[in-house]
């Protein structure tokens, strides 16, 4: 449990420090995520986002499990 921890404030940390940067990557404006906006209405469906995360998720995943 205390190296799960220290990892899981390691990267809070280092997610914190690179926020500038982070905020950069066009997560939520690539072809694939779906904006509709309409008055009184707006609907953001980030389909291609979700499918970056997931895949970059499974492989952290993969390689700490190895």
């Amino acid at each position: 449990m205390q190296k799960i921890l220290i990892i899981a404030g390691t990267l809070i940390l280092l997610i914190g420090l690179l926020w500038p940067v982070i905020g950069k990557i066009p997560l939520g404006r690539l072809p694939g995520d779906i904006i509709i906006n309409r008055p009184g209405l707006k609907v953001y469906l980030p389909f291609t986002s979700m499918i970056v995360i997931s895949i970059v998720i499974s492989l952290v995943m993969w390689f700490f499990r190895k």
